[in-house]
């Protein structure tokens, strides 16, 4: 969830630029940067972790673009590591010999070009997909000496979702930018001339008030003397209030965080997911060696997560997979053998129970990964390796993109151990890539849907209990539906296998038990409808998920017809959301904040 920002104007730059870059913290990022253009004289300063130390750095420096008479151009940036590893040299702005960018999304094609420009005499210095832009730029640039048609000609050779500013000392009164496919806006200063872009509102709210949200395909130079669009724009009125920028107009942090899931699995995809494979930087092809097991250590949520994992490693991967629940494993003197591969599951990195188990392999010689969202955080000093989830910050303490993007990490990650093992037919792996990259369509929330679940949520709001049932990896989407339930309503909530409620849950099974029953049409569905009618015959209220009509449900929520169950996982998964989410909006409750709850667990 990379976050830009930019300025063009006679004030202090530097502190416009940083205090727009600290708007953007929520986001989440793990290095920031920023680039000062100033009497053709461009100034750089980047730093890993937070924006403090960015800051840190640029107040060191007193002779930076102090002439504020003078017109001073600036562009910065929060990166989250997608092509190399979180340092200052794969920091965003990145410079060719006289030129600097900034860029959001990802470069499909830049290890072709970054080839093309190698052969050309272009040195690279990061190993970032960002560098490519401004070596482009500077190649057109050396053959034209023109900057808005080696702006134009750079970026028609680009491929895949980004958003760009570029500064240049070639023409020193200017920013170049691009939108195409990651948000991008530019707003009018409150001060004659002044020119603002951010990739989100808050940055730039109490400094304009007039802003264009740039359309994909959008781009142009804009300088003190007004802004070119390559297309004709409309002008909009900003919000006025920061906290309900951060929300991007949403009503709740939660409801942000459902809808923005689309786009989140794809920043957990971005250099993950090849056309013929799935790679990993972060892990070496001996990640495996002597390795006969697989054991998955969680809570909550992420103990949701590796659930599902366990079926799609042995699935796909053909490697036995056990999951722990963190707190119990820490003290039932478990048998750790160095055949077996750790894999812990966090959002935080500080769960106080994972961090312990995850310890505890590690004093026992296993190897170990953590799968989590926050970089620099405990687990990821403590583990071997570390698959970050690339989420951007969550602020809803009921977890909803961390669960996604943990899916889909594990998922890509039983494709590349399966890979690895030489047990993954071709035809298979092409068929499981080709459905990772048709996730975010699954997870979109159509205007249609939502509403379905507002409109259902007023009749679940009394009751003496819920039921999710699910086979497969809907159990644990069932027992991830119950918790959010829990978690935000307060209402109780069990999640069961559905072959077990005739095993002693359906004694309880009446009108006003609840009973959301999730059946896919490409797993179990057979099965699951079976156990469904046996809950039915004992009059249990019936809310079924589903693509097929089923008749005896007294609601149903018609999922979309897809080819594969981890797509139907998915818009459930975006059904059980938005679910929880109106229950608790019509109880009244504090959906972001629920009571007695914190974001990290950092105690027993």
């Amino acid at each position: 969830m990379c976050g830009i920002v930019g300025y063009i104007g006679k004030k202090d730059t530097k502190s416009i630029l940083i205090e727009g870059l600290k708007e953007l913290e929520y986001r989440g990022y793990d290095s920031a940067g920023i680039a000062l253009l100033q009497n053709d004289k461009i100034e750089v300063f980047k730093a890993v972790g937070k924006i403090k130390n960015l800051e840190e750095k640029v107040l060191q420096n007193t002779t930076c673009c102090t002439n504020f008479d003078t017109l001073t151009l600036g562009i910065g940036h929060t990166r989250w590591a997608t092509h190399g590893k979180p340092t200052e040299l794969n920091a965003h702005p990145h410079l060719g010999v006289y030129s600097y960018v900034v860029h959001n999304g990802i470069i499909e094609n830049y290890k072709e070009l970054k080839e093309e420009l190698t052969l050309s005499g272009h040195i690279f210095v990061s190993q970032t997909d960002t560098e490519v832009i401004v070596h482009l730029f500077e190649y057109y640039f050396n053959q034209y000496n023109d900057a808005n048609r080696s702006f134009k000609e750079t970026i028609e050779r680009l491929h895949g979702a980004y958003s760009i500013l570029l500064i240049t000392k070639s023409e020193p009164n200017k920013i170049f930018f691009m939108k195409h496919g990651s948000p991008l806006a530019i707003a009018k200063g409150n001060d004659d001339g002044e020119i603002y872009f951010a990739s989100s509102d808050a940055p730039l709210i109490g400094l304009a008030n007039d802003v264009v949200y740039l359309e994909d395909g959008m781009s142009g130079v804009a300088s003190i003397y007004g802004i070119e669009f390559s297309h004709s724009v409309q002008w909009s009125t900003l919000p006025t209030n920061k906290l309900f920028a951060q929300k991007n107009g949403f009503r709740f942090f939660m409801e942000k965080e459902i809808y923005e899931q689309k786009d989140v699995v794809v920043d957990s995809m971005m250099g993950r997911l090849k056309d013929d494979t799935i790679v990993f930087d972060e892990l070496t092809h001996d990640i495996l060696e002597g390795i006969n097991e697989i054991k998955i250590c969680a809570c909550g949520t992420s103990y949701h997560a590796g659930l599902t994992a366990s079926y799609l490693f042995e699935r796909l991967s053909k490697i036995r997979c056990t999951v722990e629940i963190a707190s119990e494993f820490r003290y039932k003197e478990p048998l750790l053998t160095p055949d077996t591969l750790f894999i812990v599951i966090s959002q935080s990195g500080e769960t106080a129970d994972t961090l312990e188990a995850l310890k505890m392999a590690k004093n026992g010689g296993l190897k170990s990964i953590a799968v989590c969202n926050v970089d620099n955080s405990s687990m990821t000093r403590v583990a071997d390796a570390t698959i970050l989830l690339r989420a951007g910050i969550e602020k809803g303490v009921a977890s909803t993109k961390a669960f996604s993007t943990q899916t889909v990490v594990l998922w890509m990650m039983s494709l590349y151990f399966g890979t690895i093992r030489g047990v993954l037919a071709k035809e298979k792996l092409e068929i499981e890539l080709q459905t990772l990259r048709e996730i975010p369509n699954s997870l979109k929330v159509e205007d249609k849907l939502h509403e379905k679940c507002r409109r259902l949520s007023k009749r679940y709001l009394h009751g003496h209990g819920f039921f999710f049932i699910g086979r497969d990896v809907f159990f644990p989407l069932a027992l991830e539906g119950a918790l959010k339930l829990k978690e935000i309503s307060y209402l109780h909530a069990e999640g069961y296998p559905a072959g077990e409620m005739k095993h002693g849950p359906i004694a309880l099974a009446d009108p006003e038990l609840f009973t959301i029953a999730l059946m896919p049409q490409h797993l179990h569905y057979d099965k699951i409808k079976s156990n469904v009618e046996e809950l039915s015959a004992r009059d249990s209220t019936i809310c079924a998920i589903s693509p097929l009509p089923f008749e005896l449900s007294d609601d149903f929520i018609n999922t979309k017809k897809t080819n594969h169950y981890m797509l139907e996982f998915f818009e459930m998964l975006i059904v059980l959301q938005l679910f929880s989410m109106e229950i608790s909006v019509r109880l009244g409750n504090d959906v972001d904040m629920p009571r007695n709850l914190a974001k990290s667990v950092t105690v027993e």
